[in-house]
């Protein structure tokens, strides 16, 4: 009898995705099919009370009719739509989950903070490259938020969840994000995000653990690098340094957004929270002295998948 297929769709402050997973007889998770669309529903959620505009909610809406389509199409048995930082941060997350629920059937279940970076710590535990490590830290930048999670012998030892997502950033610190990526605006940046971490009391175990990122803005270092040499994002190395980072950090910082959108490998729609994004990178390097960062794919979805699906095929 097969294993039932999983479709879980990702609500996030700058894109929403799907996985399409099934348990393999080993118990293993294996993606079948992914999709991300751009939606962008949080613009304003830097705000102290911020609110889903009419523009993006129909932009979601959208997305996620179309994504519940590829579900359809492999007849997954389990279908979940979770929300992250726009959605639970927003004054009126609660219609956009109504209006989802009656155009589509499908209810929304809007994660904590905690919730979101426990989840992303159970797919991380998923990814096969990492079986063997046992302490390491994790980071996962989304849109609107920072999940950060210190892990002992393969167990969360410490969890926090940020008000540090790359677009929430950007609205708060770059008033032009068409204009170049100014010295004064990363600094001010790094700044904030260094002081917050401080003060949510997340501590580094120490330089020499193993630093993993998720997220789509370490997928798109991947595939500019991947680009520039010819190569998928998928055969790139996963183990990116920081020098490489800062790199392209001072590159881009002197472009215009249109100058940006032009990179091959930086979605159109990234390419003006990506600055910040970098930047967020660099202040979390610099705070725990880290030199390099390996890049997973396992991330909320995966959790979110592994928690779902039977624990082994049959």
């Amino acid at each position: 009898m097969p294993s039932p297929i999983a479709a879980v769709i990702d609500i996030g402050s700058n894109s929403i995705k799907i996985l399409i997973a099934q348990r393999q007889q080993d118990g293993q998770l294996e993606s079948l099919a992914g999709h991300t669309l751009d939606a962008r529903i949080s613009t304003g959620i830097s705000h102290a009370h911020p609110r889903l505009g009419e523009e993006g909610m129909q932009r979601g809406l959208d997305a996620i009719r179309e994504l519940l389509c590829h579900a359809s199409a492999v007849a997954a048995g389990k279908v979940v739509l979770v929300a992250t930082s726009a959605v639970r941060d927003a004054v009126n997350g609660a219609e956009f989950c109504r209006r989802v629920r009656e155009s589509t059937g499908h209810s929304i279940r809007v994660l904590s903070g905690d919730e979101e970076a426990n989840l992303i710590g159970r797919g991380l535990t998923c990814d096969p490259t990492l079986q063997g490590l046992e302490n390491f830290h994790v980071f996962d930048l989304g849109g609107g938020s920072l999940e950060c999670l210190g892990f002992e012998h393969r167990r969360i030892a410490q969890v926090a969840s940020l008000k540090l997502g790359c677009v929430r950033l950007t609205e708060q610190f770059v008033p032009d994000p068409a204009s170049p990526f100014s010295h004064a605006q990363r600094i001010a940046l790094k700044t904030h995000v260094t002081t917050t971490l401080h003060l949510a009391g997340f501590h580094f175990f120490g330089s020499e653990r193993a630093a993993i990122f998720a997220g789509g803005s370490m997928t798109t270092v991947r595939a500019i690098h991947g680009a520039r040499e010819g190569r998928r994002m998928e055969d790139e190395p996963a183990l990116v340094t920081v020098e490489a980072i800062q790199t392209l950090l001072d590159e881009i910082s002197a472009m215009s957004l249109s100058e940006r959108q032009l990179i091959p490998g930086l979605p159109r729609g990234r390419a003006d929270v990506f600055p910040a994004a970098l930047a967020t990178m660099m202040a979390i390097a610099e705070a725990g002295r880290l030199t390099c960062f390996h890049h997973s794919l396992y991330n909320l979805r995966w959790g979110i998948a592994d928690e779902v699906l039977p624990a082994k095929a049959g």
